[in-house]
C-alpha cells in the first residue's frame, strides 16, 4: 500500500467543540495536501469548508449529523441534513439514537435512519453505532438494522464515547453488512499500525485526526495490505 492509496481511506476530521474557523480553513488545507479522500466536520462548519476547498471537487465534505449524542429528534436530524447538504456536504454521517436501540424500539431507530437517508436522496449516509457500548449481538443487529434502513456505510464511533474503534468491532461489522456496505473505522486511531490493523480487518474508511503522523508511519513500516474497497 502506498501513502497516497492509504490517504484515499482517510475522512481528515476535526469535530472538537471549540474548533476555530481558522481551524477548519487549516484542515482543508492539509487534506488537500495530502490527498486524503474526505474532511468529515460539525454541519456548521460545512459552508467554511467548502469555502477553503475552493474548486477542488475531489475533496469530499462529510457532515455529521445529531452529533454526537444521536438524542435530537428525527425533524432536527433531518432540518440539520438538508442545511449540510445546502452548505455543501458531500457526505453525512448521523449518530443513530442508541438509547432506542438499547431499548428495543426498532421501529424508531429504523424511521430515524431512513428519514435522514430519504432527506439526503443521493448523498451517501453513515450511521455511527457507538460500538463500545454494544456488546458483539447487538454490533450484529445494529449494523443491519442500519443498512435495512437505507445505510450506505456503517461506522464505528463519535470519537467522544467511551472507546473508539476496535478491530473485532470491525470485523463484526463487515461481517453483518457484506462487501457492498462501507464499513468505517473511527475513534482513537492514532498511528499507521492501528490504521492498518483497521484495513486489515475490512475497513473500508478510516475517521481520523491524526492523519499526518498516520501517513509518515507508512513510510518507516511498509507493507502489502490486501485494499479492501466497497462502493463509498
Amino acid at each position: 500500500m502506498t501513502r497516497q492509496e492509504l490517504a484515499h481511506y482517510i475522512d481528515h476530521t476535526l469535530l472538537r467543540q471549540d474548533a476555530l474557523p481558522q481551524e477548519i480553513v487549516q484542515l482543508v488545507d492539509q487534506a488537500l495536501r495530502l490527498k486524503t479522500y474526505a474532511v468529515c466536520v460539525n454541519s456548521g462548519y460545512v459552508r467554511q469548508a467548502r469555502e477553503a476547498r475552493r474548486e477542488q471537487a475531489q475533496l469530499k465534505i462529510a457532515a455529521t449529523v445529531g452529533f454526537p449524542l444521536g438524542q435530537s429528534s428525527t425533524a432536527a436530524k433531518v432540518a440539520e441534513t438538508l442545511a449540510a447538504i445546502n452548505d455543501g456536504a458531500d457526505e453525512i454521517d448521523m449518530v443513530w439514537n442508541l438509547g432506542r436501540f438499547l431499548s428495543h424500539d426498532y421501529t424508531g431507530v429504523y424511521g430515524d435512519i431512513q428519514a435522514v437517508v430519504e432527506a439526503a436522496g443521493p448523498i451517501p449516509v453513515k450511521v455511527i453505532l457507538e460500538t463500545a457500548r454494544l456488546n458483539d449481538d447487538q454490533i450484529t443487529e445494529g449494523a443491519q438494522l442500519a443498512v435495512s434502513a437505507g445505510a450506505h456505510t456503517v461506522k464505528t464511533s463519535t470519537g467522544f464515547g467511551v472507546a473508539g474503534a476496535t478491530r473485532d468491532a470491525v470485523e463484526i461489522l463487515c461481517r453483518a453488512v457484506g462487501p457492498h456496505v462501507g464499513v468505517k473505522a473511527a475513534g482513537g486511531i492514532r498511528t499507521y499500525k492501528e490504521a492498518l490493523t483497521m484495513i486489515e480487518a475490512g475497513a473500508t474508511r478510516l475517521g481520523l485526526s491524526s492523519t499526518e503522523a498516520v501517513l509518515d508511519g507508512i513510510d518507516r513500516e511498509p507493507t502489502g495490505v490486501q485494499d479492501r474497497k466497497t462502493s463509498r
